[in-house]
């Protein structure tokens, strides 16, 4: 299949193979990159498992001509809202006020809202 980045339904190991081709990188350069071991590169290539959102964004980064929205969608995932760093020291700023089972219960509905982003369909 000729992928190209309008392609509707390219996955995340189409998109691998693009990025490849495009940068004349190796799975062991993309592992690097994006701090994982080439083992892990190696299971999105053969589609046994999905990358983790700070991989996705690390090879944002790393590879610039591919947007974020992009590696994101093409990993079956909603691309996450940007947090700037006064943003998050908000927030942490915000949670410190919390008791303690206040921080426990925000924290659960987190994790239940992020596992729903996980596994919901774009």
């Amino acid at each position: 299949m000729d992928a190209t980045p309008d392609t509707p339904g390219e996955d995340f190991a189409q998109l691998l193979a693009r990025l490849r081709d495009e940068y004349g990188v190796n799975d062991s350069q993309i592992a690097t990159a994006t701090g994982v071991s080439p083992s892990t590169v190696s299971t999105w290539n053969h589609r046994r498992r999905q990358p983790r959102p700070d991989a996705l964004r690390a090879l944002a980064e790393a590879y610039p001509k591919f947007t974020e929205h992009e590696i994101f969608a093409a990993a079956g995932r909603r691309t996450p809202g940007p947090l700037s760093p006064s943003a998050e020291e908000r927030l942490l700023q915000l949670f410190r006020g919390l008791t303690a089972e206040q921080q426990e219960s925000q924290e659960i509905q987190l994790r239940a809202l992020n596992e729903h982003n996980r596994s919901r369909p774009l």
